[in-house]
């Protein structure tokens, strides 16, 4: 596994999408289990759902002076006004994960590589919507393994859900890994 100075991810989206639990769980992945520096920053409005939110995760081999994403490595948009709101912060070469029944209008070549990842259609494959978070995270951990091993994510994802619902979020999981995987050649 390759590790970088600085890599950051921000995670957007509405409120009731997982937003803030797919940081906690790869802050968690990368630092208790991964043996890197990470935080782990979220920011959402006074609806709890349907509202804006984002979570932030910057992770570093060595002290973390700045907890906010200045230029990201990696952006899950899982709305398009999520997109529209921090495709600019972007970096260029940087990774862009979509679900496109969701996000409709991607601006002309940025720069950045795009994953279309249908992450609802997928989470309704396992039973509910409400896995979506869980289907971006193997996505994600798809495109990234070159920076994380997967059991740390395993491991983080397995402790931060409710046991009864352990089976489908790993399901979730493999869904989107797997999806990213048999539709994209490259890995980040």
């Amino acid at each position: 596994m390759t590790r970088h100075q600085r890599f950051e991810i921000r995670i957007a989206g509405f409120g009731g999408q997982g937003v803030v639990t797919i940081g906690r769980i790869l802050g968690t992945a990368f630092s208790v289990y991964g043996g890197q520096n990470s935080v782990n920053t979220q920011s959402y409005g006074p609806e709890s759902r349907g509202g804006a939110c984002r979570s932030e995760v910057v992770v570093s081999e060595g002290d973390i002076n700045y907890p906010y994403v200045r230029n990201a490595d990696v952006l899950i948009a899982l709305s398009q006004v999520a997109l529209d709101t921090y495709i600019g912060e972007l970096k260029e070469g940087g990774i862009l994960v979509f679900d496109p029944d969701a996000v409709t209008r991607i601006p002309p070549a940025g720069g950045y590589l795009r994953y279309a990842v249908p992450t609802v259609a997928l989470a309704h494959e396992t039973g509910d919507l409400k896995y979506q978070n869980a289907v971006a995270l193997g996505a994600l951990y798809a495109l990234i393994r070159n920076r994380i091993e997967e059991a740390p994510l395993v491991k983080a994802l397995r402790q931060s859900v409710p046991p009864k619902t352990i089976n489908t979020n790993m399901a979730a999981f493999d869904k989107g890994k797997r999806y990213v995987q048999s539709h994209f050649s490259r890995e980040a």
